[in-house]
């Protein structure tokens, strides 16, 4: 998979694509967007990867976020047209069919911190930050993924101050899954992604698929959905065929 602005790897059921401009803080250029978007087209068809993980180069940011200089040099019909594709790539990556993991190695702000958002599972390190920096530049984002991860009001002090969330507090309020030192980082998140990949696939996506869907439901209906699900497209084979491991080692007398 060639391309300019990404590097991409694969561990054993797992990708690794890593924004690739690290002389420009890692910033969401729109060649770069679409770069992401393409390989992310080609993994969710890919069934030799059951998890993504997604990190920056350099050790000073996973993104600055938007490239504010290719935006200044753009028409406002310009301009138009890539923010619908932007979004796009942003709806894309929110329902990514498999696990997305964040190895977020440094600085995530903007554009770059709703990205974040959109993510399965967030890893970060001593140099992580996060700033929602919308209102600061006068736009608005990120206001239907963050609520999710911190809560409402976490999530209006966060956008409507656009502060700096250090690492401790991220993973207080949820924004961060785990913090682990720099120097294991991109090892912690292949481990869990491989976790990921040694279970089924098709459960771990539908488990993924329900979650997203129930995302507004009462309790009674978050129920009848997994209930629907089960009896229809996640319905599972016989217990012989999912417990078969631990079923021979019963017969054989081991535990």
């Amino acid at each position: 998979m060639a391309s300019e602005f990404i590097l991409t790897e694969r561990f054993d059921g797992v990708a690794v694509i890593t924004l690739n401009r690290p002389e420009k803080l890692n910033a969401l250029s729109y060649p770069l967007v679409r770069e992401l978007d393409e390989a992310l087209t080609q993994y969710e068809t890919d069934d030799g990867i059951k998890a993504v993980i997604l990190t920056g180069a350099g050790d000073r940011a996973f993104s600055a976020g938007a490239d504010i200089h290719e935006m200044a040099g753009l028409s406002s019909e310009e301009l138009a047209t890539r923010q619908e594709v932007r979004g796009r790539a942003t709806w894309h990556l929110a329902t990514f069919a498999k696990p997305l993991i964040g190895a977020i190695n440094g600085l995530a702000y903007g554009g770059a911190a709703l990205l974040s958002s959109t993510l399965d599972l967030r890893i970060g390190c001593e140099r992580t930050a996060f700033r929602f920096l919308a209102a600061s530049y006068g736009r608005v984002n990120s206001t239907w993924s963050l609520p999710l991860l911190v809560g409402l009001p976490k999530a209006k002090e966060l956008l409507y101050t656009g502060r700096t969330v250090l690492p401790e507090e991220a993973e207080r309020m949820g924004l961060l899954n785990q913090v682990v030192p720099a120097t294991q980082l991109l090892d912690t998140c292949v481990e869990i992604a491989q976790m990921i990949a040694k279970n089924d696939s098709r459960m771990v996506q539908g488990i993924k698929r329900l979650l997203h869907e129930q995302v507004g439901m009462d309790w009674r209906e978050r129920y009848d959905s997994e209930e629907h699900a089960r009896a229809t497209w996640l319905a599972a084979g016989h217990p012989r065929d999912g417990f078969k491991e631990f079923l021979s080692r019963r017969s054989s007398g081991l535990r």
